[in-house]
């Protein structure tokens, strides 16, 4: 399958200016306060499956959304149609949805005194990502799939190798006095491949690069080869019995673990009494060992930005740097002004949204500080017990903070890994899993804006046989 859009979003055009403007005629038809934000981006993917091109994208996009108040009142809407008679239905249509929406006492924009950008270049964008043109974008692919295919007869088949680059653009601007506007950039490679068993059984995994710049991105041979790894270790992979073992969960799997953190930290389950940590700002949650850190200003070893870092969060106030858990105190939410207000605290900056609609709150790069041990002393310290390195389904429940999730890993026996596991649920609380982390590795890397370093949690249980 071929897809391709012609809407090249690399056309001159100040997005700035696109949205103070709009803000200045939402205020001219009658709005109390204004903010609108504008995005646009281009996006390159190629999956090659068998060494031949399965699908191929090429797109581009951009839009612009406004939120218009009446006092207490407020309406959004967004448009793809950036011609005067666009913008013009826009405006009406913010307006309108404004009129007939219900008063909130906690609504409206930050204080004018608020707003700002982070101190520096952040490095979020280079154009090296699309510096291969479309031929050696498609070969960047198929090396990941033959170094992936190549180590050994029983990897029979793939789901591909795939190449992917973007970049894009935000503005933002309000009736305060706010505007600002960043770039961005992205590119990843992976593989996916299959093998089969004596038996006959498939076993799939798979790896992955990412980097805001191509030259940091890991070669496609060494991905490949990462993808072929973990997908023979799956080989053989059976159910063991039901028991209360130590679970070791890998970073790509912890990460998931520091996410239901996140969720539960949210100022919009805190002021709805749905998160099992409503309450308890200030109090011991976790291990002592346990750092949770949220930074939307980070630079990574490499130089570049982090994943989740921007110069402003999506309300226009100053990026920051949130300890949300301190040596296992939870010091902080994560807010909005909306639920900052609602809570009678302080934003921390963490305002995301899209073209439509109020801000939600997203994290920026959100991760557990690292321990001093190395993943083997982590895995050697185990008798018995399971290390987690894939996870199925969502099972987190906020408000009582159970868990419960679909588990593939291998078997610890005597500090060695032995065999692989499939088809098993491990299950605790997280409210104690956070209490019960016994050790932290010295592995935090980040393939994404969530991170976690190598994570032991005692006390949980596998269901199996």
């Amino acid at each position: 399958m071929v897809q391709a859009t012609a809407q090249p979003s690399n056309t001159a055009i100040d997005l700035e200016s696109l949205v103070s403007d709009v803000v200045a005629q939402a205020m001219k038809a009658g709005a109390s306060d204004a903010e609108a934000v504008a995005r646009e981006g281009d996006e390159f993917s190629v999956n090659v499956r068998m060494g031949e091109v399965e699908t191929l994208k090429e797109s581009g996009s951009r839009g612009l959304g406004l939120r218009a108040f009446l006092g207490k009142r407020s309406g959004s809407a967004s448009t793809s149609d950036l011609t005067p008679d666009g913008i013009r239905q826009l405006v009406e249509g913010a307006l309108a949805l404004a009129k007939v929406t219900e008063e909130d006492p906690f609504s409206g924009l930050p204080d004018a005194g608020e707003f700002g950008s982070a101190s520096g270049d952040l490095h979020l964008y280079f154009d090296d990502v699309y510096s291969l043109d479309g031929a050696e974008r498609i070969e960047w692919a198929r090396r990941a799939e033959a170094a992936a295919m190549a180590p050994d007869p029983r990897i029979t088949n793939s789901d591909g190798g795939s190449f992917d680059a973007a970049t894009g653009r935000k503005a933002f601007a309000n009736s305060r006095g706010f505007v600002g506007s960043y770039r961005t950039s992205y590119a990843g490679v992976s593989a996916a491949p299959l093998a089969m068993d004596a038996n006959g059984k498939m076993q799939r995994d798979g790896w992955w690069s990412s980097a805001r710049r191509l030259k940091l991105l890991e070669s496609p041979e060494a991905v490949g080869a990462e993808a072929a790894r973990r997908t023979l270790r799956r080989l053989g992979a059976r159910r063991v019995p039901t028991q209360r073992v130590p679970t070791v969960f890998a970073p790509e799997t912890a990460r998931t673990f520091v996410g239901s953190v996140f969720e539960a930290a949210s100022g919009d389950a805190i002021w709805r009494t749905a998160s099992f940590l409503a309450g308890k700002l200030g109090e011991t949650i976790g291990a002592a060992n346990l750092t949770i850190v949220d930074d939307n200003t980070m630079l990574l070893p490499s130089g570049v930005g982090g994943f989740g870092s921007s110069p402003f969060d999506d309300e226009g106030l100053p990026s920051l740097r949130t300890v949300v858990v301190e040596r296992g105190k939870l010091r902080n939410y994560l807010l909005n002004t909306y639920t900052a207000r609602k809570l009678g605290m302080k934003s921390t900056h963490n305002a995301a949204r899209g073209l439509a609609g109020a801000p939600g709150i997203g994290c920026g790069n959100l991760y557990l500080e690292p321990g001093n041990l190395t993943p083997e002393e982590i895995i050697g310290d185990v008798s018995a017990g399971l290390y987690v390195t894939g996870l199925m389904g969502f099972g987190t429940n906020l408000v009582t903070g159970d868990y419960s999730r679909g588990a593939t890993g291998l078997w610890i026996e005597n500090g060695q890994l032995t065999h692989a596991v499939e088809e098993v649920t491990i299950a605790g609380n997280l409210a104690e899993m956070l209490r019960n982390v016994t050790a932290i590795g010295n592995d935090l890397v980040f393939r994404g804006s969530v991170a976690s370093p190598t994570i032991r949690v005692d006390g949980m249980t596998i269901a199996g046989t």
